[in-house]
C-alpha cells in the first residue's frame, strides 16, 4: 500500500475531512458509527464529517448534521474542501458517475459502496485515480460487511486464485430459503421480502441475477489481475424456482442457491450468475436467509470462506468506515490490486464449454410414447441420465386431470451445449408442452 497525499499526513493532528453525498440507510449508519468514535483503528486522526449532499434538506434522518455544510449538488460536493469524497447515492450514472469523475480529477480520495457503478465504470474510474494519485476504495461494494475485497486484494495477493464463488445477494437467498423452508412460491416470498425491506419495489436488479452479476464482475478482475467487464457475465436469475425444485433438490441431497461462480480456465475467465445445487452440509447450503458467504479457492490455500452480512445499513457502513480508517492511516491500495497497464486483458471462453450434471424439470405432454423421445433425444446428445422421475402432482378431485406431467431429469457430467441441443430438439418434437428449467448440480464444493 501507497501513502495517502502528503497534503494531510497519517499522522497529523488534523482531521480527515470527509464529505458524504447520499443520507439513505447507509449514509445514515456511517455518521453514526463515526459520531460513535471519531478516531478509528487507533489512527490518531479525527474522521470529521465536513459536508453532506442528498435529494431533501429536511427529512429526519436520525443523525445530527449540524456541523456538516450541506450542498444540493453532489458534483460540487465532490470538488469541495474535503479529503476524502464518500459516494452512498447509487446508481450507474447521474450524479453518482458525475461526482465520483470530479473528485477524482480533483485528487480528492473516493470511498464508495456503488457496486453499479463501479461494474459499468471500473476501468474508466480506475484510471482517473491513477492519473490523478487520488485513492479508490469500495470495500462496502461486494458483500457488504464481509471484508473480501480486502482478502483477495491485499491477504492474497501474488498467490494464484483457481475460482471465487458464493451467495452475494441476501434477497435471493431470504426468497429461496422461505420457499424451501415453508413452501411458499416466489411471489409469495418476494412480496414478504418487500415487506420487510429486503426487496426493492423493483425486484428486477435482484432476483434476475444482475446485483451478483455486478458483485461476481468486481471479484474476478481482482482475484485473476483481469480487466473489469461485467457485460463478461453470464446472468440467470431465480424466478422459474418452483417449491417442486426445492423439493427436488433436498431429496437429491442439495439445496438451490443463487451463486455467482467466476472460474480462471485455460480458455479465459468463466464468469456465471445462476442458480445451483449445492451439497447440503457445505457452507455455501447452510448459508440461510439475507446472509452473504464467499469462497475463494486455489492451489497453495485450499478452500477460504468468508460469511456474514451482506446488506443492511450498519454492515455495509462498517465497511465504509473501514477504507475511510484506512486513509486516515495513510494507506491507499491500488483499486484493482495492481496498476492497469499490468492488467491482464479480460477473455471470456467460448459459449457452451461448461461441463457438469444439470437438474432438468420438463412439463411433457400425457401421450404416448413421450418419454422414449425424451430418452432418444439425450442419448443421440450422448447423454447419460442418472435419474428419470415422473412427478405427479395431487389434484383436488373436483378439478379435471392435467393434460400434462412432470418429469425430473439428472443427467451424469456432460457438455451444457449437448443438453441445450437436446432439449431444443426435444421442443421442437412437441414433447413438452412449456420450457424446460434447468439448473446446475454442484457435485462438490
Amino acid at each position: 500500500m501507497s501513502s495517502l497525499s502528503t497534503r494531510r499526513s497519517a499522522d497529523s493532528v488534523t482531521s480527515l475531512k470527509i464529505g458524504i453525498a447520499g443520507l439513505g440507510t447507509v449514509g445514515a449508519a456511517t455518521i453514526k458509527l463515526l459520531h460513535a468514535e471519531p478516531t478509528h483503528g487507533g489512527s490518531g486522526r479525527n474522521i470529521e464529517v465536513a459536508a453532506v449532499s442528498a435529494r431533501s434538506r429536511d427529512r429526519d434522518r436520525g443523525v445530527d448534521l449540524s456541523g456538516a455544510t450541506w450542498f444540493d449538488d453532489p458534483v460540487a460536493l465532490a470538488t469541495s474542501d474535503i479529503d476524502v469524497f464518500v459516494e452512498l447515492m447509487g446508481g450507474a450514472e447521474g450524479s453518482a458517475l458525475k461526482s465520483v469523475e470530479a473528485a477524482l480529477a480533483a485528487g480528492k480520495a473516493v470511498v464508495t459502496a456503488n457496486k453499479a457503478l463501479l461494474a459499468a465504470h471500473g476501468m474508466h474510474l480506475v484510471t482517473l485515480a491513477e492519473a490523478s494519485g487520488a485513492p479508490l476504495l469500495y470495500e462496502a461494494a461486494v458483500a457488504g460487511g464481509i471484508p473480501v475485497i480486502r482478502t483477495v486484494r491485499d491477504g492474497l495477493a501474488g498467490v494464484p486464485i483457481k475460482s471465487v464463488l458464493g451467495i452475494l445477494n441476501g434477497t435471493c437467498n431470504y426468497i429461496l430459503t422461505r420457499m424451501e423452508n415453508e413452501g411458499l412460491t416466489f411471489d409469495e416470498c418476494l412480496a414478504e421480502a418487500q415487506r420487510l425491506g429486503y426487496a426493492e419495489a423493483d425486484p428486477t436488479f435482484d432476483v434476475d441475477g444482475f446485483d451478483t452479476a455486478h458483485k461476481l464482475a468486481i471479484l474476478s478482475s481482482i482475484a485473476f489481475t483481469t480487466e473489469l467487464r461485467a457485460d463478461g457475465v453470464s446472468v440467470e436469475g431465480i424466478r422459474g424456482i418452483e417449491p417442486a425444485d426445492l423439493m427436488a433438490a433436498r431429496e437429491l441431497g442439495f439445496r438451490i442457491k443463487l451463486l455467482g461462480i467466476a472460474t480462471m480456465t485455460e480458455d479465459g475467465v468463466d464468469q456465471r450468475v445462476h442458480p445451483t445445487m449445492v451439497p447440503l452440509g457445505s457452507a455455501l447450503a447452510e448459508t440461510s436467509g439475507v446472509t452473504n458467504a464467499v469462497s475463494i479457492r486455489g492451489p497453495a490455500f485450499g478452500e477460504l470462506v468468508l460469511s456474514g452480512p451482506g446488506a443492511g445499513g450498519d454492515a455495509t457502513a462498517s465497511a465504509v468506515v473501514s477504507d475511510l480508517t484506512d486513509l486516515a492511516r495513510g494507506l491507499a491500495p491500488t483499486p484493482l490490486g495492481r496498476p492497469t497497464s499490468a492488467l491482464m486483458p479480460f477473455k471470456k471462453p467460448e459459449a457452451g464449454g461448461h461441463r457438469g450434471a444439470f437438474y432438468v424439470r420438463l412439463p411433457i405432454a400425457d401421450r404416448a410414447g413421450a418419454f422414449a423421445a425424451l430418452a432418444q433425444r439425450m442419448a443421440s446428445e450422448g447423454i447419460s441420465l442418472e435419474q428419470i422421475v415422473q412427478k405427479t402432482p395431487h389434484r383436488p378431485d373436483h378439478l379435471p386431470p392435467l393434460q400434462e406431467q412432470t418429469v425430473v431429469l439428472v443427467t451424469y457430467t456432460t457438455d451444457e451445449a449437448a443438453l441445450k441441443r437436446a432439449l431444443k430438439a426435444i421442443a421442437d418434437d412437441g414433447v413438452i408442452v412449456r420450457a424446460p428449467h434447468v439448473i446446475r448440480i454442484a457435485q462438490t464444493l
